[in-house]
């Protein structure tokens, strides 16, 4: 089952939890487990400001990124430029 952190400032909406262990074979697939537990986190978690990195590279896919049961899957704040 992979491994779903929690950005620090969205703890609040999830109990308190730092990381979940989720089955799924995407992000959106473990992202839709998780909405069952807590319920809005889904929307919070895929917002523009941040980006999805699964097994530390950062996904172009969003939510449509495949997973692996040993995967880790973080939540970083997005870094525009200019």
């Amino acid at each position: 089952m992979a491994t779903v952190h929690i950005p620090t400032v969205l703890r609040v909406h999830a109990g308190g939890h730092a990381s979940f262990t989720l089955e799924g074979k995407t992000v959106g697939e473990l992202l839709d487990h998780l909405e069952q537990l807590h319920p809005g986190l889904k929307a919070l978690l895929l917002r523009p400001n941040l980006a999805v990195c699964v097994d530390d590279e950062v996904s172009p896919l969003g939510a449509l990124e495949p997973v692996q049961a040993a995967s880790e899957v973080h939540f970083i704040a997005a870094i525009t430029g200019g």
